[in-house]
């Protein structure tokens, strides 16, 4: 799987160089990396380091969703949102309540939610009273986000970024997503998670939920090819990836969904993790 990440990623450079009549060397100066490393990534050998992407997608005059493949993803996720009602609902994720179990809101807990969609999960946290910081990727999904957040009459730092282009500038007392790492290619996990951990301030928590695959579950109707054939996760691959903090709950489960207006079923590993100093 990482192989075919790295593969259409190395075309995707080669493709992008040629057509705008560079040379691997001259894209490795402009980089300042060598004309090696160029090459590797256009074999397919290597894969640009998160931190390179955007500089990469700039220098090639690209986005860093075209670079990895996902082109489609900022559109269908526009399009789904494009409507009066809100496609996931409004309820808090049942995730919400147990980072309040574990975190209650007895001062305003900084709280990042990346991935957050049309708000739902932002919104709810900051009507409990956490200081709330969101983004997403659809623009159409932000602009919701922010009418929900104005007709709660609560405050949350809303904007549209991709978590491949996103840098942690602060620490946060708790980084949430659900619904978003499974776009991240195998190779990325890692790394987005040790970012995630060291951007969180001691006794804090990640509270993160990932789709699993399973041969015996079919691909959910309404998901992009790229979610269910390249990207779900292996049973307890997250878990590995905190197991030098401590786990307040580690889960897999099973379960029905009707997203879309049409019933199937996911597999998801859910993960609430605490940074202990």
């Amino acid at each position: 799987m990482a192989g075919m990440d790295q593969l259409k990623t190395g075309e995707v450079i080669s493709k992008r160089r040629k057509e705008l009549g560079l040379t691997q060397n001259q894209l490795a100066k402009s980089l300042n990396i060598s004309f090696q490393a160029v090459s590797k990534w256009e074999n397919g050998m290597a894969y640009p380091d998160i931190e390179m992407l955007p500089r990469l997608a700039a220098e090639l005059n690209t986005t860093v969703d075209a670079l990895l493949g996902y082109s489609s993803v900022s559109a269908d996720y526009d399009s789904r949102y494009n409507t009066d009602g809100y496609y996931w609902g409004l309820m808090p994720n049942r995730i919400c309540y147990d980072i309040m179990k574990i975190l209650p809101p007895i001062k305003p807990y900084r709280v990042l939610d990346i991935g957050c969609g049309e708000g739902k999960d932002a919104v709810f946290f900051a009507k409990c009273g956490y200081a709330v910081t969101a983004f997403d990727l659809s623009e159409q999904g932000i602009e919701k986000a922010k009418k929900l957040a104005e007709h709660n009459k609560v405050e949350v730092r809303l904007f549209k970024a991709d978590v491949f282009d996103y840098s942690f500038d602060m620490e946060y007392d708790i980084i949430f997503s659900s619904g978003l790492l499974h776009f991240l290619p195998q190779t990325k996990r890692k790394e987005l998670c040790e970012s995630m951990k060291k951007y969180t301030a001691n006794g804090g928590i990640n509270a993160l939920n990932v789709f699993v695959q399973k041969p015996f579950i079919k691909c959910a109707p309404d998901s992009t090819k790229d979610e269910e054939k390249r990207h779900l996760w292996y049973s307890g691959e997250l878990f590995e990836y905190y197991h030098d903090w401590m786990f307040h709950i580690c889960r897999e489960e099973i379960f029905d969904c009707n997203s879309g207006g049409i019933p199937h079923k996911h597999c998801m590993d859910t993960l609430i993790a605490q940074k202990v100093g």
